[in-house]
C-alpha cells in the first residue's frame, strides 16, 4: 500500500510541526490497511478527528452557527460516494463510503445524509466545535436572525475568513494505490462564514476528488473556483496525457491560477505508485507512507 495525504492549502498554520505529526500518523494508518478504500478512509478519519484541521471536529462554521461536513470518495473503477451539508457528523468520509457501497446514488445531502449515517452506525450528533472555533465564532459578529438576506450580507463581508489557512479554505484528503487499485477521498468542514447550507467542491466528483485507472487526485483550496474548473479531474487528465504525477499536479495548479486567480493545492498518485503535489497558496502540508 502506498499513500499520500494532505492537510489543506491556505496560509501559514498554527502548530505546523504538530500538524505534520498528525499527517504522518494519518498516512501510516492508511498504509497499514489491506484495501485502497480502507486506506483513504483510515487516513482521512485521523484528520477528521483532529481539531487542527478543517474537517470533522473543529471545522469551519457557517452563517447560522452550525458546522456542516462534506466528503467524497472514488475508486479507479469509477465507483463514487459523496455526502454533504451534514451537521453533527465528524467522520464524513464514512458516510461517503456508505453512499458508495450501500446506495445506488452518488451524492446524498443534508439531514437525510445524517439519517443514512445513523442507519449504518456512523456516529451522529457529535459536538464538532473546538475551543478555537468557539473563540473565533464569538468574534464573528454573526447575524442572530433567520433572515436570509441578512445572512447573505454577513457572508459577503466575511466569506473565507482573513486568509488564514486554518480558517480559510483548506480541506483534508488522501490518495492510495495498491497493486492495480487506486482510491481518492477528500473531506472538509467547508469555508468559514459561508452561507448556511453552502456546499463547495469537496463532494463534487472531479472537483474535490477524482480517481481513474491511471491515477487519483484530491484537491483543496477555494472551493467555488475548484468546482468551476474541476481541478481534481484536470490533474488526472494530465496523467492520462502522459505526464508524471508531479508534472500533472504542477500543471493543474498553474492552469487553475491562470483561470481563477485563486489559491488551491492538489495531490496526485499514479497507478505505478509515483506521487506528486503542488499548491499556489502560502502553505500545504503533505505526508507519504508505504507498507513496503
Amino acid at each position: 500500500m502506498q499513500l499520500i495525504v494532505h492537510g489543506g492549502a491556505g496560509g501559514p498554520v498554527d502548530e505546523p510541526e504538530e500538524r505534520q505529526g498528525v499527517l504522518d500518523e494519518a498516512a501510516a494508518a492508511g498504509a497499514a490497511t489491506e484495501r485502497v478504500t480502507d486506506a483513504v478512509v483510515a487516513a482521512v478519519r485521523v484528520l477528521e478527528a483532529d481539531p487542527r484541521f478543517n474537517a470533522g471536529t473543529g471545522g469551519a462554521v457557517q452563517s447560522d452557527g452550525v458546522v456542516r461536513t462534506d466528503a467524497g470518495l472514488m475508486t479507479d473503477d469509477r465507483q463514487v460516494g459523496a455526502a454533504s451539508a451534514m451537521p453533527g457528523v465528524e467522520h464524513a468520509v464514512d458516510v461517503a463510503r456508505v453512499v458508495k457501497e450501500e446506495t445506488p446514488h452518488v451524492l446524498v445531502s443534508g439531514v437525510h445524509a445524517v439519517d443514512l449515517a445513523e442507519a449504518f452506525d456512523v456516529e451522529t450528533d457529535v459536538d464538532l466545535w473546538s475551543d478555537a472555533s468557539r473563540e473565533r465564532w464569538a468574534e464573528a459578529d454573526a447575524p442572530q436572525s433567520f433572515d436570509t438576506r441578512e445572512h447573505l450580507e454577513f457572508v459577503h463581508e466575511r466569506f473565507g475568513g482573513d486568509g488564514d489557512g486554518r480558517w480559510g479554505h483548506d480541506t483534508v484528503g488522501a490518495v492510495a494505490r495498491d497493486g492495480d487499485r487506486l482510491a481518492a477521498a477528500t473531506s472538509t468542514g467547508g469555508r468559514w462564514c459561508a452561507l448556511a447550507g453552502r456546499v463547495g467542491d469537496v463532494p463534487q466528483v472531479g472537483s474535490g476528488f477524482y480517481c481513474a485507472r491511471l491515477g487519483g487526485a484530491s484537491a483543496t483550496g477555494a472551493g467555488e473556483d475548484i468546482a468551476r474548473v474541476t481541478l481534481a479531474r484536470r490533474a488526472v487528465d494530465h496523467l492520462e496525457r502522459g505526464r508524471d504525477p508531479q508534472d500533472a499536479a504542477t500543471l493543474a495548479i498553474e492552469e487553475f491560477e491562470d483561470l481563477t486567480g485563486s489559491d488551491a493545492g492538489v495531490i496526485v498518485m499514479s497507478n505505478d505508485g509515483a506521487h506528486g503535489s503542488a499548491y499556489n497558496s502560502e502553505a500545504m502540508q503533505t505526508a507519504v507512507a508505504s507498507d513496503d
